[in-house]
C-alpha cells in the first residue's frame, strides 16, 4: 500500500538556470541550455522518486547572482508560492544565488511552500547539520567570489581612468568611441564638438540655462545621436532628457537644462577623466579650453550658491569673486568643499586646478573675508572723517548726520559694503584695495569732486600656513589664545611635577588612562622659555604655533633657541 502511494506522488520539478554575463547567449547551444540538460538528465534518473519535469522554463541570461532582481527567478517564486512547483533544479548552487542574505529568504519562502531545491553538481542533504554547513560553506565562498571579482572590477576602472582611458559608457556628446574597439578611447566629433563649444559660450554670456536652453533650440542644437538609437532610454537619461513612457524618445529632440548642465560641468572636455572625486589627464583631444571652462564653472558655482525660491541669497555668495588677484596677476577663484555635511569655502589659485603649484594660494573664505572687511571699515572710516567732515562741512548737524550715514554704511551688510571694491591684490607682505571713490560718496550721500580719484588703501599683511591651508593676518594681530595648547601646556606642568614626587611615566599612565607615549609627546611643554609660554597664555603667539607643531618637532633645551625657532 505505502509502495504504491509513493508511486503515485509527483514531485513537480522546475529548473532554474542563470548566467551573469550576455556574452555568447546568442549562440544557438549555450550555456543555459547546457545547464538546463544536465538538470533535466537528473530529473529523469529520479523518475522512481516520482519525480516530473515542468514545461515552463525558468531562465535568467546576462543577470548576476547577487541581486534577487531577475525576472526568471521571481516568476519561479511565484509559481511555488502558488504550489504549482514541488522542487527546484538547479546546476550548482551558486545559479541560485550568490547571496547568504538572499539564499535565506529563498529557503524561508520554500518553507513556507513546503518546497525543496536540489543542486545536480553538489551533494549534500540539508535535513543534517553536516548538511547544512556544506550548503552554508558553499553560500559563503560564492559570496566571496562575487565580492573578489566586484573589487577586482572596480580597481581596474580606477587604475585605467587614472592612464586617462574612457572606460565606456554612454559617449558624451562631441566624442564618439574609437573606431577599434580593442582601444578604450574617444575621439572628436568635428560637429558635435563645435555645438559643444557654443552650449559653453551662450552660457558665458547669458549665465542663465533657460536662456541657453531657448537660444540652443532656436540654433538647432540637438543631442548626440539623434538619428541613431533613438528609443535608447538610457541613453536620453544620461544626457538628462525627459524619458517619460508616456513619451517616445524621438519627440524629445532638443536639450533640456539638465542636460546641459551636464554638459557644463563634464571635466571630460578639457581634457579630463573623472573617477569619484578625482581628476587625470585623459588620453582624448580637449574640447574646451582652460579659461572658458573656468568662466563658466564660476557662474554656475555663484548661480547654484543661491537657495532655489530665493530672491536675496547673496550672502552665501563670495565677497570677492573676480575682484582677487596674487601677485603673479592671476585670479583666485572660490570654490568649496563639503565637511561633516557644512560647505567650507576657499579662495584659491587658478593654477591650482592643473595640478600643486607651491607658490599658489589658498585662503579659507570667511576668516579672509570677515578679516578684511573689518580693515575696510577702518580705513573707509578714517578716509571720510578726515576728507570730508573735517574739510568740508560747516554745520555740526550736516556732520552729525553724515556720521549717522556712515555708521549705517559700516553696518550693512559685507556684499553691499564690497561693491565698492574694485580689485584686490595679494603680496605675502601686503595687500592693496583699489576702491571706487565715487560710488562710495555716491551710498553715503556725500558730495563729490570732479578731480576726486579712486582711493587706494595699503595694509600690511603677514601670511602664515597651517597645515595645507594659508591664513592671513591683516594689520596688528589680536590675541587669539589656542586653548588645545594652553590645556596641554598646563597638563605637561602638572605631570612634570608629579614626577619630581617620584611617580613614573607608566603610573601617570594608568592613573590617567592614556598611552605612556602621549604623556612623553607632551611633557617637553612644560620646558619651553617663559617668553615662549607667557605667549600662549595670553594668545600672542605666532599663528602657526600649534600644538601639532609642537609635539613632531624636536624642542631644543636652549630657550635662546626655542624663541629663534618659534618666534620668528
Amino acid at each position: 500500500m505505502s509502495k504504491n502511494t509513493q508511486q503515485s506522488t509527483k514531485i513537480r520539478c522546475a529548473i532554474y538556470t542563470r548566467k551573469s554575463s550576455d556574452e555568447g547567449l546568442e549562440q544557438e547551444f549555450n550555456s543555459l541550455d547546457a545547464q538546463y540538460e544536465a538538470c533535466e538528465s537528473y530529473i529523469a534518473s529520479q523518475k522512481h522518486e516520482g519525480w516530473v519535469l515542468v514545461k515552463k522554463r525558468y531562465d535568467d541570461g546576462g543577470v548576476s547572482g547577487g541581486t534577487m532582481e531577475r525576472a526568471g527567478l521571481n516568476a519561479l517564486l511565484k509559481d511555488i508560492d502558488q504550489g504549482l512547483i514541488d522542487m527546484i533544479v538547479v546546476y550548482k548552487i551558486d545559479r541560485l544565488t550568490r547571496s547568504l542574505m538572499d539564499f535565506s529568504k529563498i529557503i524561508e519562502r520554500l518553507d513556507k511552500a513546503s518546497a525543496s531545491f536540489v543542486s545536480v553538481t553538489q551533494s549534500f542533504n540539508t535535513a543534517t547539520s553536516m548538511g547544512r554547513l556544506t550548503l552554508n560553506m558553499l553560500l559563503y565562498f560564492a559570496q566571496f567570489e562575487r565580492e573578489v571579482t566586484a573589487e577586482r572590477i572596480r580597481d581596474k576602472i580606477a587604475a585605467s581612468k587614472a592612464k586617462g582611458l574612457w572606460m565606456g559608457g554612454t559617449t558624451p556628446m562631441g566624442y564618439q568611441p574609437h573606431p577599434d574597439p580593442t582601444i578604450r578611447g574617444l575621439i572628436m566629433d568635428d560637429v558635435q564638438a563645435e555645438k559643444v563649444r557654443r552650449l559653453f559660450c551662450l552660457y558665458d554670456k547669458f549665465q542663465c540655462l533657460t536662456k541657453v536652453e531657448e537660444m540652443a533650440q532656436k540654433e538647432g542644437i540637438t543631442r548626440k545621436n539623434k538619428n541613431a538609437g533613438l528609443n535608447d532610454k538610457a541613453t536620453a537619461q544620461s544626457e538628462g532628457a525627459d524619458t517619460d513612457s508616456s513619451q517616445p524618445y524621438l519627440s524629445q529632440s532638443y536639450l533640456s537644462r539638465g542636460a546641459i548642465h551636464k554638459i557644463l560641468i563634464n571635466p571630460i572636455y578639457i581634457g579630463k577623466v573623472k573617477h569619484k572625486e578625482l581628476l587625470y589627464d585623459g588620453r582624448h583631444e580637449a574640447i574646451i579650453n582652460c579659461d572658458l571652462w573656468q568662466r563658466v564653472q564660476d557662474k554656475l558655482q555663484m548661480k547654484s550658491a543661491k537657495k532655489r525660491g530665493s530672491q536675496n541669497n547673496t550672502e552665501e555668495i563670495a565677497l570677492f569673486k573676480s575682484k582677487l588677484f596674487d601677485e603673479t596677476g592671476e585670479h583666485l577663484t572660490p570654490t568649496h568643499t563639503i565637511k561633516n555635511k557644512k560647505i567650507i569655502r576657499y579662495y584659491i589659485s587658478s593654477r591650482l586646478l592643473n595640478g600643486k603649484d607651491p607658490s599658489a594660494w589658498r585662503l579659507p573664505a570667511q576668516s579672509f573675508e570677515e578679516t578684511l572687511m573689518k580693515a575696510f571699515n577702518e580705513k573707509v572710516s578714517d578716509y571720510v572723517e578726515q576728507s570730508t567732515f573735517a574739510k568740508q562741512q560747516t554745520s555740526i548737524q550736516e556732520i552729525k548726520a553724515q556720521k549717522k550715514q556712515l555708521d549705517l554704511y559700516l553696518k550693512d551688510s559685507p556684499h553691499k559694503r564690497a561693491q565698492v571694491i574694485k580689485r584686490i591684490n595679494l603680496k605675502t607682505d601686503q595687500i592693496t584695495l583699489h576702491i571706487d571713490t565715487a560710488l562710495l560718496f555716491q551710498k553715503l550721500s556725500l558730495p563729490q569732486s570732479e578731480q576726486q580719484t579712486d582711493m587706494t588703501f595699503i595694509l600690511p599683511m603677514t601670511l602664515r600656513k597651517r597645515g595645507v591651508e594659508q591664513k592671513l593676518i591683516i594689520g596688528q594681530k589680536l590675541p587669539e589664545q589656542d586653548q588645545a595648547l594652553i590645556k596641554s601646556l598646563v597638563k605637561a606642568h602638572q605631570w612634570l611635577n608629579t614626577m619630581k614626587q617620584g611617580q613614573t611615566f607608566a603610573s601617570i599612565a594608568t592613573q590617567e588612562n592614556i598611552n605612556e607615549s602621549y604623556i612623553r609627546s607632551r611633557i617637553p611643554l612644560a620646558f619651553l622659555s617663559p617668553k615662549l609660554q607667557k605667549a600662549i597664555l595670553n594668545g600672542n603667539q605666532p599663528i602657526d604655533l600649534t600644538l601639532e607643531k609642537l609635539v613632531r618637532c624636536k624642542i631644543p633645551l636652549d630657550w635662546a633657541k626655542q624663541e629663534q625657532l618659534f618666534m620668528q
